[in-house]
């Protein structure tokens, strides 16, 4: 069984985990928000931002105390 490939939303942002989309975002507030939030309860995983103007990734990592 093949799982479904999500398309690259064409506005907006979208969480990228491990190579996958998993959520859109309409701001970058709320998709930065969303990974940082993710990657503190999973640091294992590979959590990036795709911004849909600029087709452009951002990686998020744990914030430094």
């Amino acid at each position: 069984m093949n799982a479904a490939a999500r398309k690259l939303p064409t506005s907006g942002y979208a969480l990228e985990v491990d190579g996958r989309l998993k959520a859109e975002f309409t701001t970058r507030d709320g998709a930065k928000a969303g990974a940082e939030e993710l990657k503190m309860r999973f640091p294992m995983l590979r959590v990036k931002i795709y911004d849909a103007q600029t087709m452009t990734r951002e990686e998020i990592s744990l914030p430094r105390v």
